[in-house]
């Protein structure tokens, strides 16, 4: 059973470092559940420290995957329209079955949100369209680099207790 739950993580790890490219999969969450089921083995000591401070990781990376992509519209000077926008192209670029679309929606709706705010300024919503779009890339970077993070541990874990794994 040992045996079975490790196969199980590692393909949740595996899940969740292409899940940190491609938004229909999940990320992070699923190299969290990858974790657990190694910390469900028996031949693998319970660490209920490890398990909570991951999974409070988690939980802080996802929200910010949501915050980050607002908060880059508004540093290259969107307005509250640019904001909403991009939250609201976020969720339709996850809904819509088009190629990249959690890339275009964010920034289509930063885009027209500025748009919608003062529709003289092509220069200022591009700018805070591009804003959003960096803010995007930044995100899918973190989410990334923690989910190796986290598949690293794993790695460590299942090599140190390799012997009563396997």
């Amino acid at each position: 059973m040992d045996l079975v739950l490790v196969l199980l993580g590692f393909i949740c790890m595996i899940i969740g470092i292409m899940g940190s490219f491609l938004p229909v999969l999940p990320g992070l969450s699923s190299c969290w559940v990858g974790l657990l089921l190694l910390y469900l083995t028996k031949a693998v000591e319970n660490n209920y420290w490890v398990l909570g401070i991951t999974f409070i990781i988690m939980i802080i990376i996802t929200i910010l995957d949501y915050v980050i992509p607002a908060k880059g519209t508004k540093r290259f000077g969107g307005s509250s329209y640019g904001i909403w926008g991009t939250n609201i192209g976020l969720i339709v670029g996850i809904l819509t079955p088009i190629p990249f679309g959690i890339i275009i929606g964010p920034f289509a709706g930063a885009f027209i949100g500025e748009m919608l705010y003062d529709s003289k300024d092509h220069r200022r919503a591009f700018k805070a369209a591009t804003g959003s779009l960096i803010g995007f890339l930044a995100s899918g970077f973190i989410n990334f680099l923690m989910c190796v993070i986290y598949f690293g541990s794993f790695l460590t874990i299942v090599w140190k207790n390799r012997v009563l794994l396997f």
